[in-house]
């Protein structure tokens, strides 16, 4: 793994730039971003993986935009720190931003509480004044594949012919912002409820596709339906073709990835990634 001194250097020489002394340097995550909590509310994420696809600032000057606004609007996201000027960072060429310290709490996340802040982030997100590029993830995966030997041949061609299907089918649907990696891991059940975070994927495209990544994994590896199905009579109607197509669209985005985010994986991750490839053959 590589020393991670040179990124904690740039996050606490950036803070003490704008007037905030680190009493503290806590690891809160350590991979291709490096998350520090380095005072009582103060959070750093300092992207380590500096030779990966996404190079600059422009797509953490996207993410403090949407998260921004979505703060203002009373949204149940995880906010940028009030201290700390909202465009992003660098230094020592590592792009840096600075969030406000949440309490995460052990609970499970209610499934219709997921279902119902997603619906209201889209709703306040319709009123974001900024352009965001349109299915940006699907076609940034592709452009990674036609320039990246990252599977075998035939598993190679399968990704690239489901991406392009789907950015064709999708780009027929009404577009609107989107949280644009809404899985999971960046939903965090906290003492001040439900928070949505990470919205560095955020681009323009259907609802589906949000709607899509949140329930992927219940559906398909974990085989939870009362889960999605909560999930889903919260949020609300969706468009059952464009929810097919996003499911298609972002296992092929999340294989192609794969390699990239975990290019040691463990045991857990070769079978999910297996899956997928599975589930994709047949799709």
């Amino acid at each position: 793994m590589l020393s991670t001194d040179l990124p904690i250097r740039a996050a606490t020489a950036t803070a003490i730039a704008h007037g905030i002394t680190p009493d503290r340097c806590n690891i809160l995550q350590n991979g291709s971003t490096l998350v520090l909590r380095l005072t009582e509310t103060l959070v750093a994420r300092v992207v380590q993986d500096r030779d990966g696809p996404r190079q600059g600032t422009a797509w953490f000057a996207r993410e403090n935009a949407i998260a921004q606004h979505l703060t203002l609007q009373g949204a149940p996201t995880i906010p940028l720190h009030p201290e700390m000027p909202p465009s992003p960072h660098e230094h020592l060429g590592y792009p840096l931003n600075f969030w406000e310290y949440v309490t995460r709490i052990a609970a499970e996340p209610n499934p219709a509480e997921i279902g119902r802040t997603l619906r209201q982030c889209h709703d306040i997100l319709r009123r974001f004044p900024e352009p965001l590029p349109k299915l940006a993830i699907l076609t940034e995966s592709l452009a990674i594949l036609d320039e990246r030997e990252l599977f075998a041949k035939p598993t190679q061609q399968m990704l690239c012919d489901h991406l392009a299907t789907s950015i064709e089918v999708l780009s027929h649907y009404p577009h609107q912002p989107l949280h644009g990696d809404a899985h999971m891991g960046n939903l965090m059940n906290t003492t001040r409820g439900l928070l949505w975070t990470d919205w560095e994927d955020a681009f323009a495209g259907p609802v589906e596709w949000d709607v899509a990544s949140i329930i992927w994994n219940a559906k398909f590896l974990d085989e939870d339906h009362a889960m999605v199905k909560a999930i889903l009579d919260a949020y609300g109607p969706v468009d059952e073709t464009a929810l097919q197509q996003s499911l298609i669209g972002r296992a092929a985005v999340m294989t192609a990835w794969y390699p990239i985010l975990y290019p040691n994986p463990n045991a857990d991750r070769q079978e999910k990634l297996r899956r997928r490839i599975e589930w994709l053959e047949q799709a």
